[in-house]
C-alpha cells in the first residue's frame, strides 16, 4: 500500500510539474523543448535563479516562476546563443543543449522589476490581442518582470461604476476615450477624445484582460490596476451633486473633475469602483494612481487629505495594498504623499536615466530627500510617443544604477522599472536595463555589449562587434545631463518650416553624436549582412541601423535645401528637394521589408478587431489619428500635439510624409518664382489622411538584405 501511496504521489508531482508555466513557455518558443529541461522551484529569502547541469538535462532553479524563466532566459542568451525579442520569440534550440560546466547563480535584492507606462498602453498596444499578449508576458517573465502596469478593461470597470451611478450610455460613452486614447484619459487628461466605443469593445477587452492577468498570475506576476484616485465627469457637479474641483486643461482638452476628498460620497464612489474591479479581475495587491498628472491644478484642494482619502479607500478594499505612483514633473505631491506609512506606497522614478528625483542634486528635478520614507523603484524611459529611432544612454544607465544603489537613498530603492512611452523598439537598451538587477557589481559597457551581439545574432563577428561599439558611444552615448525626450528624430517625420530641427513639441532634442558614426556602422553591418541572412535579429537591427543612415542623410541634404532657398538658387533648390523626397521613397522601400515598421501592421491590427465595417472605420481612424494629428486642430496646433507619436514607418513615409513634404517644397517654388501663394493649412491635409481607409499591407515586400544593399550602394 505505501508503494501504491508513493507512486501515486509521484504521478501528481509530475502533472503539476507539466501544468507549470514554464513548460507553457518552453514549448511556446520550441516545441518539444520542455523535455531538455529540469525545472526546479526551492524557497529563498530573496530572488534568485540557478543554472546547473544533470546529466544531459539543463537544470533552472529559482525561488518562483519568474526567477525560474529569467534564468532560463540567461541560460539561452549566454549558452545556447538564443536571444529572444519583440521581433522573435521563437527559436530552435539545439537537440543537445550545451552544458552548464560550472553551477551560476545570481541574487537580487531589487524585489520589484516593474513595467510599462500608462501611454505604452496606447501608444503600442492599442489594438493588441491575446496572441500579441501571450508574447508580451512571455517576454516579461524571461526578463524578470514581476510588477507590470495592467490597465486592459479599466473602462469597463468605468462603463459598470457610472452606469450606477446613474448615467445614461452615451453619457458614459462621452466619458470614456477610445482605444488610441484612454492612457490619458485613465491619467486625468482628457475626456472622451477616440470615442463613443461600440458594446463590442468593452465586452473583448474584458476578456481580454480576463486572460491576461490569469497568465501573469499562472506566473507569480502581480498586476498592478488603476486604482480610484478621485476621477469623475466633468459634469459630476450637475448630475450628481458632487464637491468637485477642475483640474483645468491639458494641450486643449478639458481634464475630468477630481472629486474633494472631503465629500461625503468620496469613499463610495471609491468603494463602487473597487468592488467593480473586484467582480471583473479580482483584487489586486498593487494599484496605480496618478491625480494631477501633468500639471493638474490643485487650487482648492487640501492634499494631505486627498492623499489620506486615497490610500483609505484603496486600503479598504485590501489591507495588503501598496499604492504605486509615478514620479512625472510634480507629482507625486510631497503634501500629498509625506504623512503616508512607509511600505504602503512605492514610486516610479519615471524618468530616471535623465531627469532623477531619488535625490541626485545634478538633475533637473532635484528632490533634496528624495521620496522620503517610501519605497522607490530606478525607472529608465527612453522612449517618448512610440518614436521610431536608435537612442540611449548605455553607459550612464550602468553607471547611475550603481550610483543610486550606493546612495543613501539605496536603503529604500527596491527595483527597477521599464517606463517607456512606446515599445517594440531599441531592445538592446531593455536587455541592458532588465539585467542590471541581476549583476551585483558594476561592469564594463563594451564587455557585455560584445555579449549581447553574440548572443542576439548567435555568434561572434568583428565587423559587427566594431559597428555596435560606434553605435554605444554615438547615438547609444546620449550626455547624462541631457533632458532630450528619446530618440534623435527623422526630419522626414517632421512639418515642414522654414528651419525644421526637432519634430515634436517637446523632443529637447541637440545634436549629441557624429552622424557619420551612425553611417560607418550600417555600413560595417551591410558589409556582412550576406552571412546572417535569414537571421531575423539581425535583419531586423540592420533595417534599423541603415534607417538611422539614410535619416540621417535626410538632415543634410534639408540643410542643403535651407542654403538654396535662402540664395534663390532655382536650380540648387530644385535639385536638393527632389533627392530630398527621393529619400523619403527609398526609406519607405527600405521599411517595407520588415513588418515591424510598416503602417500596415498598426492599421490592420486596429481593423481587425472590429466586428462590423463602422467599428473598423473607428479603429483605424485612431490608429491613423493617434500617429499624426493626434487630437483635433486646437490640440494638435495649440496644444503642441501633432507628430507627437510619430513613426518612421512604410507607408506612412510615402502617403503622409512625403505629401507634406512635396506641398512645401512646392510652396516655396513659387515664392522663388515671385508667386504669392496662399499659406498651407498643414492640418487639413493632415486631418484628410486620417479619414482615408486605403488599404495597407502588413506583410513584408521585397528581400531584406537585397534591398539593403541596393539602397546603401546608391546612396554611400
Amino acid at each position: 500500500m505505501r508503494i501504491i501511496h508513493v507512486f501515486v504521489l509521484l504521478l501528481l508531482g509530475v502533472a503539476a510539474c507539466a501544468a507549470t508555466p514554464i513548460k507553457g513557455l518552453l514549448e511556446r518558443i520550441d516545441k518539444g523543448a520542455s523535455r531538455k529541461f529540469i525545472i526546479e522551484q526551492t524557497n529563498a529569502p530573496t530572488d534568485f535563479f540557478e543554472l546547473d547541469q544533470k546529466d544531459d538535462k539543463v537544470v533552472v532553479r529559482g525561488n518562483n516562476y519568474v526567477c525560474i524563466a529569467t534564468g532560463l532566459n540567461w541560460y539561452l542568451k549566454y549558452y545556447a546563443g538564443i536571444h529572444l525579442s519583440w521581433n522573435s520569440m521563437q527559436a530552435e534550440l539545439p537537440e543537445v543543449l550545451p552544458a552548464v560546466k560550472q553551477k551560476e547563480r545570481h541574487e537580487t535584492t531589487m524585489k520589484y522589476r516593474y513595467n510599462f507606462n500608462y501611454c505604452t498602453f496606447s501608444y503600442t498596444m492599442a489594438f493588441w490581442d491575446w496572441e500579441r499578449w501571450e508574447k508580451e508576458i512571455d517576454w516579461m517573465a524571461l526578463h524578470g518582470i514581476n510588477l507590470p502596469l495592467s490597465i486592459v478593461g479599466a473602462d469597463c470597470v468605468w462603463y459598470y461604476v457610472l452606469d450606477k451611478l446613474g448615467y445614461t450610455p452615451k453619457e458614459i460613452n462621452e466619458f470614456i476615450a477610445g482605444p488610441g486614447f484612454q492612457a490619458w484619459w485613465l491619467m486625468n487628461n482628457l475626456e472622451g477624445w477616440g470615442g463613443p466605443n461600440p458594446d463590442s469593445w468593452y465586452k473583448k477587452q474584458m476578456a481580454l484582460q480576463q486572460r491576461i492577468v490569469k497568465r501573469m498570475r499562472e506566473y507569480g506576476i502581480e498586476p498592478v490596476f488603476p486604482g480610484y484616485s478621485g476621477m469623475v465627469p466633468h459634469n459630476a457637479k450637475e448630475k450628481l451633486g458632487l464637491n468637485v474641483s477642475d483640474p483645468g486643461l491639458w494641450c486643449g482638452y478639458h481634464r475630468p473633475a477630481f472629486l474633494q476628498p472631503t465629500d461625503s460620497r468620496f469613499q463610495e464612489i471609491a468603494s463602487l469602483y473597487y468592488k467593480e474591479m473586484n467582480k471583473l479581475f479580482g483584487k489586486a495587491n498593487y494599484y496605480s494612481m496618478d491625480p494631477f498628472h501633468e500639471g493638474g491644478s490643485v487650487a482648492g484642494v487640501d492634499l494631505d487629505a486627498a492623499g489620506k482619502s486615497i490610500m483609505q479607500a484603496m486600503k479598504k478594499n485590501n489591507p495588503k495594498s501598496v499604492w504605486v505612483a509615478q514620479a512625472w514633473q510634480d507629482n507625486p505631491r510631497p503634501k500629498m504623499i509625506e504623512n503616508l506609512k512607509s511600505g504602503d506606497f512605492i514610486v516610479l522614478d519615471l524618468f530616471a536615466e535623465s531627469r532623477p528625483q531619488w535625490g541626485n542634486p545634478e538633475s533637473t528635478w532635484y528632490r533634496k530627500n528624495g521620496f522620503g520614507q517610501h519605497d522607490w523603484i530606478f525607472c529608465m524611459l527612453l522612449n517618448y510617443g512610440g518614436n521610431v529611432g536608435l537612442h540611449g544612454k548605455m553607459e550612464h544607465i550602468i553607471n547611475e544604477y550603481y550610483n543610486a544603489k550606493e546612495s543613501r537613498f539605496g536603503k529604500t530603492m527596491k527595483g527597477i522599472g521599464l517606463t517607456m512611452e512606446g515599445s517594440e523598439n531599441n531592445p538592446i537598451m531593455f536587455e541592458l536595463m532588465t539585467e542590471l538587477p541581476w549583476r551585483s557589481q558594476r561592469f564594463d559597457k563594451d564587455q557585455w555589449l560584445k555579449s549581447y551581439t553574440k548572443t542576439r545574432y548567435g555568434k561572434s563577428n568583428s565587423a559587427v562587434e566594431k559597428a555596435w561599439r560606434l553605435l554605444s558611444n554615438s547615438i547609444y552615448n546620449c550626455p547624462p545631463a541631457s533632458t532630450q525626450q528619446g530618440t534623435h528624430e527623422s526630419v522626414f517625420c517632421a512639418r515642414p518650416s522654414e528651419h525644421p530641427y526637432q519634430v515634436s513639441s517637446w523632443s529637447e532634442m541637440n545634436d549629441y553624436y557624429h552622424p557619420n558614426d551612425v553611417i560607418r556602422a550600417a555600413s560595417l553591418m551591410v558589409s556582412v549582412a550576406h552571412q546572417f541572412k535569414g537571421n531575423t535579429n539581425f535583419e531586423y537591427d540592420l533595417v534599423d541601423i541603415v534607417r538611422q543612415a539614410i535619416a540621417e542623410r535626410g538632415r543634410l541634404i534639408e540643410k542643403v535645401v535651407e542654403a538654396a532657398y535662402a540664395s534663390g538658387d532655382k536650380v540648387l533648390y530644385k535639385e536638393a528637394s527632389n533627392r530630398f523626397l527621393n529619400l523619403i521613397l527609398l526609406q519607405d522601400k527600405l521599411l517595407a521589408t520588415r513588418p515591424e515598421f510598416k503602417v500596415g501592421t498598426w492599421i490592420n491590427r486596429a481593423r481587425d478587431l472590429g466586428n462590423t465595417l463602422e467599428e473598423k472605420a473607428l479603429y483605424e481612424w485612431n490608429a491613423r489619428v493617434q500617429i499624426t494629428t493626434w487630437g483635433n486642430r486646437t490640440a494638435a496646433d495649440k496644444g503642441g500635439l501633432r507628430d507627437y507619436a510619430h513613426r518612421e514607418w512604410s507607408g506612412l513615409l510615402k502617403d503622409f510624409y512625403y505629401m507634406r513634404w512635396k506641398t512645401w517644397f512646392d510652396y516655396q517654388t513659387k515664392l522663388l518664382n515671385g508667386e504669392k501663394p496662399k499659406a498651407i493649412d498643414f492640418y487639413a491635409i493632415e486631418e484628410a489622411w486620417t479619414k482615408q481607409t486605403n488599404a495597407y499591407s502588413n506583410q513584408p515586400e521585397g528581400d531584406c538584405i537585397q534591398t539593403v544593399k541596393q539602397i546603401f550602394a546608391e546612396l554611400f
